[in-house]
């Protein structure tokens, strides 16, 4: 076993501090605790990111590919080597050669900016790699590849080598088999009994599934152990949920919506007919408001879906009942939008409608005589200078760009206020559970009539002269066309055109028509002057970043150009594709890739395929994970260890049944119900808004 029979064996108990016990040495435990690990029981709960089965290595590649390999062999030579403009790398040439038998194929492994690697890796050394094979000139490459350096007889019979091997994210000042080997002394000399939880809610020994989960016997056993602790975390996380949804509840509301003539005369005044979907989400909403309980509801659409016109139905039923309503918005000018909206659906109904934004306060020459009824803004409505006499329903509109101070802050602005808020963002269902739990949704599933249907076409590695005049002929049949780049300026690292190099060209390629440039680095002002402008026409291509995903509407923007397609999510390409098609014209939506990938050549087939953000938005979380659907700081699940699990719709319904169970023989939560990390609750604010998990 190498180093680990050396150490000193004492049983300790799962919470000793491990600085406390003679077991390990003052540096590792150093290291340890710099990382939050002071315990056995929290390292333990670090579990392997994956694992390697070095019971057999795959073959040496001879060709690329976009499946990571782990391969046994032997560094035939290392080296620090350099390339233009004086920047130098580490490179090691890897040859099939294990326990002196050497047979056909060879790698090349590359480190950019990692000039330790020098003293690391030393010709003659026999190494196990992992990581992604690519061509690069003819030469087969895996750059940054994890590598482990193998010590002949000490990795005999030991936990390194010959077994399913666990591999770890790593902590700062432990290397990866030294840190295997203190997991192993850990799961030796830890008591057994004292790593069961009182209150646990799954069945079988916390201990046993432990050593399976760090040490397993096969990679099902694993699978199995990662599950049944995935189970307990999200039990922890529905537990949360459930109080919550159940204290909110519990909260006396006021009744509105029991008048509905403004609502009645608003679908007079409309020219078409709303959807199934919009009609069914706004009797849902009325019910809501009529109990005698705050209204929490998700309204989730997908882009174009109609949710404003909902909203309205909204406000109106509260004007109807004598209170205020108010919408925040993410950006001035997407309040500004909803604002010119709303003026032209309700001033003919009566309805007195002010705009407060960071900019501007029209609320003075921009109303009827009176105190106005529906306030939309920004964030500016978070501030004292706004005075709500009665307000009765919060709207957040793209709720996910707010923080959840900003949400509570204006939801306080009333006394128990209804809340709707809204999503344009499609949201799986698994989370959508795990995220929206303590919240009713209403899905708004289909579309109004007189869309434009997009055309969406991947093309792999276009003339730039074939692509420009598609653009042109747009242009020239008075069309308008956003050209979108994932960089805003030049990456020394990233082979990636930016939008503000492109601007440049694309001034040159249509000359005698107005081009303009949006990107997150421009001042506030800045940006809301060229949105303005593209939208007034004045501008008829508009490079952008992805700063444009959540918009205006410019009806007559019927082209969208995506380049280097491949580093978009999904989702977010489903997303920034519903800018346009929202007039009655026909959209082109078209990405761009160098094909080179075949992995992501796959997943940009998807939207060619599909214009349903929700089955788009369920491959994102497959491909991905759940990191990128929402933002995991604003969403919750930043801390969560088993995201892998989180497409896993029947284990999400398993822990929601277990914390439903554990609540209703518990309301108050008098028992200690966090297995793996505290439930954060505030039992003097329970609103969905101002609880965090």
């Amino acid at each position: 076993m190498g180093r680990i029979i050396r150490e000193v064996f004492r049983v300790i108990a799962a919470h000793d501090e491990l600085a406390e016990t003679p077991m390990l040495p003052p540096k590792d435990v150093a290291a340890l605790a710099a990382a939050g690990f002071r315990t056995a029981a929290d390292v333990l709960s670090h579990l392997p990111k994956r694992y390697e089965d070095r019971r057999r290595f795959d073959a040496f590649p001879t060709q690329a590919s976009p499946v990571p390999v782990c391969l046994r062999g032997a560094v035939l030579d290392a080296a620090p080597r350099g390339f233009g403009h004086g920047r130098r790398f580490f490179e090691a040439v890897v040859i099939n050669g294990a326990d002196g038998v050497f047979g056909g194929g060879k790698v090349t492994c590359r480190w950019f900016n990692m000039p330790f690697i020098h003293k690391l890796l030393l010709a003659g050394q026999e190494v196990v790699l992992y990581g992604k094979v690519k061509d690069s000139n003819g030469r087969l490459v895996i750059d940054h590849p994890e590598f482990e350096i193998l010590r002949g007889d000490d990795d005999r019979e030991s936990i390194h080598l010959e077994r399913i091997v666990p591999i770890y994210r790593n902590v700062s000042g432990i290397a990866q088999r030294r840190l295997r080997e203190i997991m192993h002394l850990l799961l030796l000399q830890t008591a057994p009994e004292s790593l069961e939880i009182a209150t646990a809610v799954v069945a079988g020994p916390r201990s046993e599934a432990l050593r399976e989960a760090h040490f397993p016997t096969s990679l099902e056993t694993a699978s199995e152990a990662r599950r049944r602790f995935a189970l307990e975390e999200f039990f922890a996380l529905q537990l949360n949920v459930a109080w919550r949804r159940a204290r909110y509840h519990e909260r006396p509301g006021r009744v509105l919506g029991t008048k509905t003539t403004l609502l009645k005369r608003f679908y007079e005044s409309l020219p078409f007919d709303l959807t199934e979907a919009q009609k069914r989400s706004i009797r849902e909403i009325v019910a809501d408001m009529r109990e005698p309980r705050p209204m929490s509801r998700l309204l989730q659409g997908d882009v174009g879906s109609g949710k404003t016109f909902v909203a309205m139905a909204a406000m109106l039923l509260a004007v109807d009942s004598g209170c205020q309503a108010a919408l925040m918005a993410p950006t001035q000018i997407l309040a500004e939008q909803h604002f010119l909206t709303f003026r032209r659906w309700l001033e003919p109904l009566g309805v007195r409608i002010s705009l407060r934004t960071s900019a501007r306060d029209d609320s003075s020459h921009l109303l009827l005589e009176g105190e106005p009824q529906v306030i939309i803004g920004t964030h500016a409505l978070l501030f004292d200078s706004v005075a709500f006499r009665d307000l009765g329903l919060v709207v957040i509109d793209e709720q996910h760009k707010f923080g959840v101070a900003q949400r509570a802050a204006l939801i306080r602005q009333g006394v128990v206020p209804d809340v709707l808020v809204m999503t344009a963002t499609p949201i799986p269902r698994t989370l959508t559970m795990t995220i929206y739990g303590d919240l009713d949704v209403s899905l708004l599933d289909e579309k109004p009539e007189g869309r434009g249907r997009v055309v969406t076409a991947v093309r792999v590695a276009p003339k730039q002269n074939d692509v420009t005049k598609f653009v042109r002929d747009q242009l020239e049949a008075g069309r308008q066309a956003y050209l979108v780049y994932p960089l805003v300026e030049d990456s020394e690292t990233l082979k990636v055109e930016s939008a503000i190099e492109a601007h440049g060209k694309w001034v040159k390629r249509l000359s005698g028509h107005e081009v303009g440039l949006l990107h997150g680095k421009l001042r506030p002002e800045e940006k809301e002057r060229v949105m303005r402008r593209f939208r007034d026409g004045e501008i008829h291509a508009l490079v952008a970043t992805t700063v444009i995903e959540v918009g205006v509407d410019v009806p007559n923007a019927t082209l969208m150009l995506l380049h280097h397609a491949e580093r978009f999510g999904l989702a977010q390409l489903h997303q920034l594709r519903g800018r346009i098609g929202r007039g009655g014209h026909k959209g082109w939506c078209v990405l761009l890739t160098d094909g080179k990938n075949p992995e992501a050549l796959e997943k940009l087939r998807i939207l060619e395929q599909s214009a349903d953000g929700f089955e788009i938005a369920e491959a994102d979380l497959r491909l991905r994970g759940p990191g990128d659907v929402l933002g995991t700081a604003q969403s919750g699940l930043s801390d969560l260890k088993f995201t892998e699990f989180l497409a896993d719709t029947a284990l999400l319904r398993e822990a929601r049944a277990l914390a439903d169970s554990v609540l209703a023989g518990d309301p108050d939560l008098t028992g200690q119900w966090s297995p793996l990390r505290p439930l954060i609750v505030s039992r003097d604010e329970a609103s969905p808004e101002s609880v965090t998990v």
